[in-house]
């Protein structure tokens, strides 16, 4: 058998060990492997941009504007409320002169009629000077009424359990009394419940109208955002992504979007109520807060208002996000 040589500097050896030792020193050594890092996901829109930056105060406003009306709302709904249960529990009897009649009998004797009639709580006869008083805001201080036909009055506060039966008091005065009538204040009810709900309806049509505008803004903003990245959904678009992937992306961005605004809007809303409640409870007792109470209460829009405005921030979040979903899906339809 033939044995091949192979000489170097470092000696001679057999062509087989040669290339043992060429396998050895040729084998690479083993490195570890090193993966390479996963690489974050980059929503298709970005999320912080001027752009979007913009619509959140643009948001904040409408959703700042929108709690004002529905504040006012429930303000003018509970003051309208106390008006008209005020007045529907108290009845006035008036007593005119009439000449060759006694008014002192007259009104003594409508005191009895009135406490006879079941649902009646208390009768209170004005006294003459009482009943002159009364013309004081109009005709001013100082006068002498004693020539005049001053009307006396009596008022009546009804109890409530059970209903009084004013028509049979009516018939009964008419009847005994000359010169007295029963007024139940149904006409001041009637034009403080119109009022009420003309307020009410001009509320909510502000409301309507903010909305309305929110809607358009969040339409061009979602126009914007597309244009802007035109050519990524393009690409997605054509090869295979479906308009639902694409649009939930924009809905997501928009609905954030939403939240912080209203929420933003929402908070400075209730913020100015709390203050306006603060100011109140702060001149309370002077003449100026008899009027302002009598006419808003105490300025707390109370646990319904804060629910309202809670409600209509995400309300408004979620216009947003639906109006943005929307005008992906059409704007898609007209890439195919």
């Amino acid at each position: 058998m033939r044995v091949g040589w192979c000489c170097t500097k470092a000696g001679c050896t057999t062509m087989n060990e040669a290339r043992a030792v060429n396998t050895e020193m040729s084998e690479p050594v083993a490195e570890p492997v090193s993966r390479p890092a996963r690489r974050a996901e980059t929503p298709i829109v970005p999320v912080d941009s001027i752009a979007g930056r913009a619509l959140v105060a643009v948001i904040a406003i409408m959703t700042f504007l929108a709690s004002l009306a529905v504040g006012a709302v429930v303000l003018v709904s509970a003051a309208a409320g106390e008006w008209q249960s005020a007045v529907a529990r108290e009845v006035t009897i008036q007593i005119r002169p009439v000449v060759g009649r006694d008014a002192e009998a007259d009104v003594a004797n409508a005191v009895a009629l009135a406490r006879a009639v079941s649902g009646v709580g208390e009768v209170r006869a004005y006294t003459k000077a009482e009943s002159a008083a009364l013309l004081e805001p109009w005709l001013g201080t100082g006068l002498a009424f004693d020539d005049l036909p001053v009307p006396r009055m009596i008022l009546l506060k009804l109890a409530g359990h059970p209903p009084a039966d004013l028509g049979g008091l009516r018939k009964m005065l008419l009847e005994r009394v000359p010169g007295a009538s029963l007024d139940d204040h149904r006409g001041w009810i009637d034009r403080m419940r119109g009022m009420a709900n003309s307020a009410v309806a001009l509320g909510f049509a502000i409301v309507a109208l903010v909305l309305t505008a929110t809607i358009l803004s969040v339409m061009f903003a979602t126009r914007a955002a597309m244009a802007t990245n035109r050519p990524i959904v393009e690409v997605l678009h054509f090869i295979g992504a479906r308009r639902g992937f694409i649009a939930t992306e924009f809905q997501r961005h928009f609905l954030v979007l939403g939240l912080k605004g209203g929420a933003i809007g929402g908070a400075g809303a209730l913020a100015l109520f709390a203050l306006a409640h603060l100011v109140g409870a702060w001149f309370r007792g002077t003449p100026g807060e008899d009027q302002i109470g009598a006419l808003f209460g105490t300025f707390s829009i109370g646990l319904s208002g804060y629910v309202a405005v809670f409600v209509q921030v995400m309300f408004i979040a979620a216009v947003t996000a639906l109006t943005s979903r929307l005008t992906v899906h059409r704007t898609l339809q007209g890439l195919e």
